[in-house]
């Protein structure tokens, strides 16, 4: 016969709550019957238990940065499909992981052709970075760029370049997608001098970083700003099929419907492959 589950006394539950450490009661149960079965001291008991909550903490902390940073919840490393039809160094991509680019202040361009997966992977070492404490910043350089002109309107251009100087790790993706015009380009020269050598970036771009200077308006400033990208950067080439296609909806056999047995659901909805 089972020994009774250990019971969490209501004074214990009211002390718990009052240093914070509420969440604690969900694991505590399971946590005493251990330490009976296994005949735990009270330090390893503790140790086990506190482990529960600094675990929880930095999950919890990780995600609210996440967050914050803007990152797809869906882009996460462990999410990244090993099946894909695509190419790239793993050396340099484990390198990456690492996070020791960050901490040196260097720069990644990953770059390759439609839907090889670089938003994934730039949004998965933004994620990584937020679970190692980092500050992170992640957006689109179309919308980044339209939200710099805005706040030249409302006096906040300052505040807003302040931040996405001073960030530890600046993710900008879809990166020379279209025509900068020439204060879209000036942005981009201010962001390049001001984090080169001091902050990390990570670039994602269709385009080869050769063909970003004549998508600049200003040759002089963009010349500028690639060349301290550049020298500065690991780069990673994703070469290989879209995975798009494969997200495409597709009709198929439809489960019978829990009223109406035998009648088929009107089709709909697809399926990631």
């Amino acid at each position: 016969m089972s020994a009774p589950a250990p019971s969490v006394s209501p004074e214990l539950k009211s002390l718990m709550r009052r240093l914070k450490l509420g969440q604690l009661l969900d694991t505590l149960p399971e946590r005493l019957a251990l330490a009976r079965t296994h005949d735990l001291s009270h330090a390893e008991f503790l140790e086990h238990l506190f482990s529960d909550e600094v675990q929880r903490r930095d999950a919890s902390s990780a995600t609210r940065r996440a967050r914050n940073a803007k990152l797809d919840p869906t882009m996460r490393l462990e999410a990244w499909d090993d099946g894909a039809k695509v190419t790239y160094d793993k050396a340099v991509w484990s390198e990456l992981c690492s996070m020791r680019f960050v901490e040196a202040s260097q720069n990644a361009l990953i770059l390759g052709p439609v839907g090889v997966g670089k938003t994934f992977l730039a949004t998965a070492l933004g994620h990584i970075a937020c679970r190692r404490r980092i500050g992170v910043h992640f957006e689109r350089a179309d919308r980044l760029l339209k939200r710099l002109k805005a706040a030249r309107l409302d006096a906040s251009y300052d505040q807003e370049m302040r931040k996405l100087i001073g960030v530890d790790l600046l993710i900008v993706d879809d990166f020379a997608l279209s025509v900068l015009d020439t204060i879209e380009t000036a942005d981009v020269y201010e962001i390049c001098v001001e984090r080169h050598r001091r902050a990390a970036t990570v670039l994602s771009s269709n385009r080869d970083p050769g063909e970003w200077l004549a998508m600049m308006a200003d040759p002089m400033l963009a010349q500028s700003a690639v060349d301290r990208m550049k020298s500065a950067a690991w780069e990673l080439v994703i070469e290989g099929e879209s995975y798009r296609p494969n997200e495409k909806p597709t009709l198929g056999p439809r489960p019978a419907s829990p009223t109406a047995p035998g009648r088929r659901r009107a089709p709909g909805g697809g399926h990631n492959a």
